[in-house]
């Protein structure tokens, strides 16, 4: 039985899991994602700021949610995607799926942090208090100290496999979290308000408003992808920097002679 044309011209994804394949791909996608990025984070903030509507109840208070909505998601995404990468790592062995889990948690941790601060300036109006000890709001604290957990415990541990194991566990245990985050709101009594915006039913804020949020979160998204693949080609090439094609990587990149100008007398002298 012959393939057909279109199984002869399939794309072999697996092949990019080798992290040699992997880095010239990282880094051709870097500059479209950072530049849809800025490109979608100009249009939302001008929706959000220009033409979205005044809240009656809030005021203009509520426009951090164009900031603290697409970083409140990204938080929890970003750590289901690291416990994701970081259990594979650990299951089947694979340094690409380890670096990628390393590469996240920085990032999930800055998201979390502007998260929980964006909150505390939109909380301070709506609610007269910087902070209070709400189920969310705690829930997304420890997200946090998860974040920083993973990243301190593996900056103490040496030796690089023991270190991507010991942390793989320590991923896959805290994202039990993640949906106490999401459902904090709906299994307690908390001051946070509900979602806005529900799979299950019709949004309940207005279009512009909506419109500004979503773009301002795939521009959101857009920068997460393009900073994490940034960083993860960082980490490839100090974990494979004893390997023949990391040494031909930089050998590429290095100034030859040429880039220099000749010095004069005085100066070596």
């Amino acid at each position: 039985m012959t393939p057909s044309p279109a199984s002869g011209t399939a794309i072999n994804w697996f092949k990019y899991a080798a992290p040699a394949r992997f880095y010239p791909l990282a880094g051709k996608a870097i500059w479209w994602f950072a530049a849809l990025g800025v490109i979608l984070g100009i249009a939302g903030m001008a929706i959000g700021f220009l033409v979205a509507p005044t809240d009656a109840q809030q005021g203009d208070a509520y426009r951090i949610i164009f900031l603290h909505v697409p970083t409140a998601w990204l938080s929890m995404v970003i750590y289901v995607a690291m416990a994701f990468w970081a259990g594979v790592g650990l299951v089947f062995n694979t340094r690409l799926a380890s670096m990628l889990a390393s590469a996240l948690a920085p990032t999930g941790a800055l998201m979390t942090f502007i998260a929980l601060w964006t909150g505390a300036l939109w909380g301070k109006p709506t609610w007269g208090t910087w902070w209070v000890w709400d189920a969310r709001l705690t829930s997304e604290l420890i997200l946090l100290f998860l974040y920083l957990g993973f990243l301190s415990l593996h900056a103490a541990i040496d030796d690089e496999r023991r270190a991507d194991r010991a942390t793989a566990v320590l991923a896959l245990v805290g994202v039990v979290n993640v949906p106490i985050i999401y459902f904090s709101v709906q299994w307690w009594n908390t001051l946070h308000q509900g979602a806005s915006v529900s799979l299950s039913s019709a949004p309940s804020i207005a279009t512009p408003m909506l419109v500004g949020m979503l773009i301002m979160s795939l521009a959101v998204w857009c920068y997460c992808i393009a900073v994490v693949l940034a960083r993860v080609r960082i980490i490839i090439l100090e974990r494979e920097r004893h390997t023949g094609w990391v040494s031909r990587e930089l050998d590429s990149h290095a100034p030859t002679p040429s880039d220099h100008p000749p010095r004069t007398a005085s100066e070596i002298s």
